[in-house]
């Protein structure tokens, strides 16, 4: 992972949203194939059935939390040369986002920077995902809080960015 993001790397890799669609595409198949055919086939819709429960229930949540994040203003820091903080992780770049200033001074201190002067700027959620996203090189997204364990990630996917800047999963959405 790097501080503002020089070293990306398009060299084939797949990143982990596409492994995550494909898993969500692979758990909604299966409970569509273990619906029950006959009557003696009816233990399998027990099990099938909370898969698909789930899957749905994730969703509604994470659009629950695109929502406020949407509507919410956040800090977001900027380097020594003035850039948007980013860190690259798996080929995404991440604008790195945070709730409040106690959530900034906790990820300042876990890399150790805790004595130098952070300079940020308040920016509404949207703004960052609608416009600041589209402006990077190559696939980004924001990351909420990173480092504490109620972080949260707003990927490069349809429905969180706008067209332009979503990444082409090969199909597998």
């Amino acid at each position: 992972m790097s501080d503002n993001g020089d070293d990306i790397s398009r060299h084939g890799r797949r990143s982990r949203l596409s492994e995550l669609a494909e898993l969500t595409e692979q758990q909604a198949g299966e409970s569509v194939r273990t619906a029950p055919t006959g009557p003696s086939e009816q233990s399998e819709v027990p099990e099938a059935a909370p898969v698909v429960d789930e899957v749905a229930a994730g969703r509604r949540r994470f659009a629950q939390l695109l929502g406020e994040f949407r509507r919410t203003a956040v800090l977001v820091p900027f380097d020594a040369q003035g850039s948007l903080w980013t860190a690259d992780f798996n080929g995404v770049r991440w604008i790195c986002a945070f709730s409040d200033e106690e959530a900034l001074s906790r990820f300042a201190r876990a890399r150790g920077d805790a004595g130098r002067e952070w300079e940020f700027r308040t920016i509404l959620g949207a703004r960052l995902l609608d416009v600041m996203v589209p402006m990077l090189p190559g696939p980004a997204g924001v990351a909420l809080d990173a480092g504490s364990e109620d972080g949260m990630l707003f990927p490069p996917v349809e429905g969180v960015v706008p067209e332009a800047a979503v990444v082409d999963l090969g199909g597998t959405q």
